[in-house]
């Protein structure tokens, strides 16, 4: 049996995500053509280019996690949880464009990307006790972010 869609649910859980990604894009774009230009990248840091679509597709998948959790029924422990732990590594998502861009500081941005990390891989194990699909679908958002700290590491020690 298939279960239907609640299209209203599923667009607001994928707009709150991409709306986290505009938030981060507003302090991404004040320093992406100035200070941004002017840092010390390692060699394996990706095209400007590669960014804009990677998150858009991350924020769409962890919307369609969101939306996974959210279909079931609020009142549970275990999904009011999941929810508190996805909005707040939503909100470190965005917390760290503001240190990277806006505040221009890799060295802050790196403690934050740790804290980060940790939440994602919490909000997946939470999310893996409600839905297994929903859990799966942050694991490219976790490799993107694994990614991202590294990334934000070395600029850090490259520019110091």
């Amino acid at each position: 049996m298939s279960q239907k869609v609640n299209v209203f649910r599923l667009l607001v859980s994928i707009i709150i995500c991409q709306f986290a990604g505009a938030i981060g894009a507003i302090f991404t774009s004040s320093s992406l053509e100035s200070w941004y230009l002017l840092l010390e990248k390692p060699v394996f840091n990706p095209p400007s280019w590669i960014f804009f679509p990677a998150w858009t597709t991350l924020y769409a998948l962890m919307g369609i996690s969101l939306y996974l959790v959210w279909e079931k029924r609020l009142q549970q422990k275990e999904v009011k949880v999941g929810i508190f732990l996805f909005g707040l590594q939503l909100g470190l998502n965005i917390l760290w464009s503001f240190l990277f861009f806006g505040l221009q500081s890799p060295y802050y941005a790196f403690l934050e990307i740790l804290l980060l990390w940790l939440a994602i891989l919490l909000t997946a194990i939470q999310f893996w006790k409600i839905s297994k699909a929903a859990s799966y679908l942050l694991i490219p958002y976790l490799f993107w972010v694994s990614f991202a700290m590294l990334l934000n590491y070395q600029i850090w020690v490259l520019n110091q």
